[in-house]
């Protein structure tokens, strides 16, 4: 270690801030913050780093620098500042990064409405951003159904109106404008016609509700019903747009809602931002994983990444889990009933479902990338060594112990490969014997695997409990092979995964894919023994019908079968035929027997 680091390292304070890490080329490699600086950049420098990325890290660490600030609030503020501004290679990053479009109402005389991706600081006021365009199109196209305004760039300055300067355009003239360029509509009733706008972008529909109700009662009262009809429209379509926008509580007024899911390589998180009872906006993005980062710490980068990017002041945060972090005057609230607990997990599921979207891009865009993401998953959840690209599964198939069949069935890569699918019939075991049958198959089968020099695999699933694996696990260990191949049961009732000498199951995921393949391996296991166990029991009855014909043996039969194929054809067969097969002798008793019945 560099002299100079480990003093820096003895000498470091115990106050919240952030730290920064440079390598010998002076590039900043990471930046973090800390509640307590001592005990957080300490961690990194123990025996026991938890992953690999974070060794590497850490060897090319010469120097760092810290910050301190007052609390652990403003320490997440400056750490998200100084990722955005030097993009530290080892930092987790919000994938989705472009730039998104505002509403802007133009700090202007009549102010226009429009939208744009390009935020000047000129007084104007801008709604958003929104992640996606659609969304705020459909709002504008709302907005302009219900209200006329301006869409020409003039300056429509009081003076300029007073002069005449301004004739309308054809925008007046097909109704789509109220003409203030001529002085044909006040201020006043622009600007109230803006306000009810405001609320409208904000999710509050109570002013633009009341506008339009007193105009329609206005022109009503004069005798103007078409242009109070119109009116009407107007409503119907703004209350049209409130329906499909409100999918809470209209009392959860002012809030931030945040879901998250994730799996080994990123997070992927959900925000709502919710204004009385309406879902405003909806942001999904994906977040990969550089340093094994717990879903706290990246749900802690996000919650402040995303209320930036979307200018959000609310005072109230629902989150799916707690966060050690505290936001000045805001409450994060983890909701256990009510609306509030099903608005997270809608966010939530929103999260899910993006994860499902990008899944299924990548599976069709790069499917070896999905493969090993896949298999890596697998390996981290069944506690395994390697990752089994390699996996045999293995099941039994009887009916009160007759003509039993075991299955062996073979996945490579996650996909089945059925030129590798075995059956055996059991030697040593008589009658419906699960266990004994399992632990003769498992020896078979790995004995000749051993004996011919074939590749092993690194996972083996035994369809069935306790009882199945412990039966398993012993002809592996009589072939000293227990310990390097991992082996599991799975149980069908609750799809509980076994694990050998461990009493407690595993309960997976029911949307895991990890799950998904196990099960996909124990269903094609059943499906190979049964379908084999049928065709045995199929054949054994055919060959009995057979075996009733005095002076007919076993090769006979089975020279019949291979020749003809079913009983039925043996019947329908002419003597000629049976004689050309099997001889005028045996041909004309096995004829006589069938033509006789």
């Amino acid at each position: 270690m560099n002299p100079s680091l480990e003093l820096q390292l003895k000498t470091l304070p115990s106050e919240p801030g952030v730290y920064r890490y440079y390598d010998k080329n002076d590039q900043l490699l990471y930046v973090g913050k800390a509640k307590n600086l001592k005990k957080r950049v300490l961690s990194y420098f123990n025996k026991n780093l938890p992953g690999y990325r974070i060794k590497i890290m850490v060897g090319k660490i010469v120097r760092l620098e810290t910050t301190i600030v007052n609390s652990e609030y403003d320490a997440l503020l400056l750490e998200n500042n100084l990722i955005k501004e030097h993009r530290p290679f080892y930092n987790v990053l919000l994938k989705d990064d472009k730039t998104y479009p505002w509403i802007c109402i133009k700090n202007e005389s009549f102010p226009r409405i429009f939208l744009t991706r390009n935020v000047i600081k000129d007084g104007s006021e801008y709604y958003g951003p929104y992640a996606k365009v659609r969304p705020a199109k459909i709002l504008l196209d709302t907005i302009k159904h219900i209200y006329k305004l301006r869409t020409c760039n003039l300056n429509l300055s009081p003076a300029k109106i007073a002069e005449g300067k301004y004739k309308v355009c054809l925008e007046y003239h097909i109704k789509n404008c109220e003409g203030p360029c001529e002085d044909l509509e006040s201020k006043e009733d622009y600007d109230e016609k803006i306000d009810a706008i405001r609320g409208i972008i904000k999710g509050d529909f109570r002013k633009a509700k009341e506008y339009l109700v007193n105009q329609m009662m206005k022109m009503a009262s004069n005798l103007k019903f078409e242009e109070a009809q119109i009116i009407k429209e107007r409503l119907d379509i703004l209350e049209d747009y409130q329906a499909k926008n409100t999918v809470v509580n209209p009392n959860i007024d002012d809030v931030d809602v945040f879901g998250m899911t994730s799996d080994e390589a990123a997070a992927y998180v959900n925000f709502f931002k919710i204004r009385n009872g309406n879902i405003i906006q909806s942001f999904t993005t994906e977040i990969k994983k550089i340093l094994e980062e717990t879903d706290e710490d990246i749900l802690e980068e996000a919650l402040i990444e995303i209320r930036q990017k979307f200018s959000s002041d609310s005072k109230e945060v629902l989150l799916p889990f707690h966060l050690s972090v505290e936001i000045p005057n805001v409450k994060l609230i983890v909701p256990k009933v009510g609306d509030k607990k099903r608005i997270v997990e809608l966010s939530e599921k929103n999260a899910k479902e993006y994860r499902l979207e990008k899944l299924k891009q990548v599976q069709i865009v790069d499917p070896e990338r999905h493969t090993n993401r896949i298999m890596s998953e697998m390996q981290k959840l069944l506690r395994m060594p390697v990752e089994p690209r390699h996996i045999e599964g293995f099941d039994n198939s009887n009916i009160q112990g007759t003509n039993p069949v075991s299955a062996c069935v073979v996945f490579k890569d996650g996909k089945p490969s059925k030129a590798d699918y075995r059956i055996f019939h059991p030697k040593t075991v008589e009658g419906a014997n699960d266990f004994a049958t399992m632990e003769e198959v498992i020896y078979r089968r790995y004995k000749r695997m051993l004996d011919e020099g074939e590749d092993l695999p690194q996972l083996i699933l035994i369809d069935g409990g306790k009882g199945q694996l412990s039966s398993s696990v012993k002809s592996l260990k009589l072939l000293g092979l227990y310990g390097k191949i991992t082996i599991v049961g799975i149980a069908k009732r609750l799809e509980e995964i076994f694990f050998p000498e461990d009493s407690i199951p595993l309960y997976l995921d029911k949307k895991s894919e990890t799950l998904k393949i196990l099960q996909r391996v124990r269903d094609e296991a059943h499906r190979f023994g049964v379908k084999h166990h049928r065709t045995r029991r199929k054949n054994s009855t055919i060959k009995s019908e057979l075996e009733e014909i005095p002076g007919v043996g076993k090769k006979t039969i089975e020279l019949l079968l291979s020749k003809l194929k079913s009983v039925k054809r043996i019947k329908e067969s002419s003597l000629e035929t049976l004689e050309e097969i099997l001889g005028k002798s045996k041909a004309k008793v096995i004829w006589e027997f069938f033509n006789s019945h």
